[in-house]
């Protein structure tokens, strides 16, 4: 009898972690031997027990599954990270693969889907949906070197406010001052937004912030 597959699920969704775990043990030589709702722990599960596979949502509580995918990369680089999510591809596939994720499915996939994803991991290859697979080749075709991500997709109205005086120019201060809400609010309100959208640092953020805003005027 050969190796069997262990994985580690990484979701804050009780059920569907359930769900999930059931459709691996029912597949030949898979087995789960770990679950976690949060990036610490799961780190703990790996210190004591490394496995083959980590299947991690994108969105912890309030901390980001690509944080955890790049510090399985750097620590655990022989285990294969697979991203599974509800949010749209088209917004995170692209930094989930930078990140070091194996692949990118969508939760509102067919079990089949998933289950076809994990095995071409397994195989040593990357997965990504067809429409996704066609919009990056498009993408370089073209000579983008990032897809266009629509804050909309992700943001709350309040976000999208802030991001939108950051993009005008506003300080943090300045911000709180126009939404009658205290620096820290605006603070927090800031880290969401980087969180949510993969952007590394303030700088950065503002940049993002001024190109939105103004592709937004035009």
């Amino acid at each position: 009898m050969g190796k069997r597959i262990q994985f580690l699920i990484v979701d804050d969704h009780p059920l569907f972690s359930q769900g999930l775990a059931s459709l691996i043990s029912n597949v030949s030589g898979w087995e789960v031997v770990g679950e976690a709702v949060c990036i610490a722990d799961a780190l703990t599960l790996l210190e004591a027990h490394p496995v083959d596979v980590a299947l991690i949502d994108i969105s912890l509580r309030e901390e980001n599954g690509l944080d955890l995918v790049r510090t399985i990369r750097s620590m655990y680089p022989r285990v294969l990270s697979l991203i599974i999510s509800m949010y749209d591809e088209t917004i995170y596939a692209s930094a989930a693969l930078k990140a070091g994720s194996r692949g990118y499915v969508m939760k509102q996939e067919a079990t089949s889907s998933l289950i076809d994803a994990i095995t071409q991991v397994l195989n040593g290859k990357v997965y990504l949906s067809l429409d996704m697979q066609q919009r990056l080749l498009s993408s370089m075709a073209t000579g983008e070197a990032e897809m266009t991500i629509d804050p909309v997709k992700l943001l709350s109205l309040r976000e999208l406010e802030v991001l939108r005086l950051i993009g005008s120019g506003y300080g943090v201060s300045e911000i709180g001052a126009a939404l009658n809400l205290s620096v820290k609010t605006i603070n927090v309100y800031r880290d969401n937004i980087r969180h949510k959208l993969s952007i590394p640092d303030a700088a950065t953020l503002r940049r993002f912030a001024i190109k939105w805003t103004k592709s937004r005027e035009t």
